[in-house]
């Protein structure tokens, strides 16, 4: 039987577009987990693994998965709330108070505030890597390296699928900006 850990993992992968091995790469896997656990307590976390499983199953390895992980647990009142935290989470290393109406429905929690998960939560967000970016304040990327434009890359061309089952290929441009003082 699969662990809880990596349950959560390969969910988590599936939603922020990391491999596994990226998001244990952020030292933060276990830190997370027992975030949403302290918050929304093991029951409602294992639904949510639950649904996920069922979702995987369902899909059976087919490109169906994200339509189902939209429409079973993403739209789900109970469920969906929490698992867009848990995106977030991922990105910018914060929980983010469930919503008003979530808490109406389903009872108030301790836990549920907005905080930071760890200080290591901020460097490690998924935020900077998705933008090229290092975070302000750590991981400096070496004296002077302010002194020449950043290095953007070149968006390589893409198929992208429509839902009439024709493709069609798109080239994204970068364009700079000026601005004056």
């Amino acid at each position: 039987m699969i662990g809880r850990l990596e349950r959560f993992l390969a969910f988590s992968s599936d939603v922020t577009a990391y491999s596994i091995f990226e998001l244990r790469g952020t030292g933060l896997a276990e830190a997370y987990l027992a975030t949403v656990e302290e918050v929304v307590g093991r029951q409602v976390l294992d639904a949510l693994l639950d649904t996920y499983d069922a979702a995987v199953a369902a899909a059976d390895g087919g490109g169906a998965l994200p339509d189902l992980l939209r429409r079973d647990l993403f739209s789900d009142l109970r469920l969906g709330p929490i698992a867009r935290n848990l995106v977030k989470m991922w990105y910018v290393g914060l929980w983010y108070e469930l919503p008003a109406a979530w808490t109406d429905a389903y009872g108030a929690l301790p836990r549920n505030v907005a905080f930071t998960v760890s200080a290591a939560a901020y460097t490690e967000g998924l935020l900077w890597p998705s933008i090229g970016a290092n975070p302000p304040g750590a991981k400096a990327p070496g004296y002077g390296s302010w002194a020449q434009p950043p290095r953007i890359p070149a968006v390589p061309e893409q198929t992208m699928p429509y839902p009439t089952g024709t493709t069609t290929t798109t080239t994204t441009t970068t364009t700079t900006r000026r601005f004056r003082r």
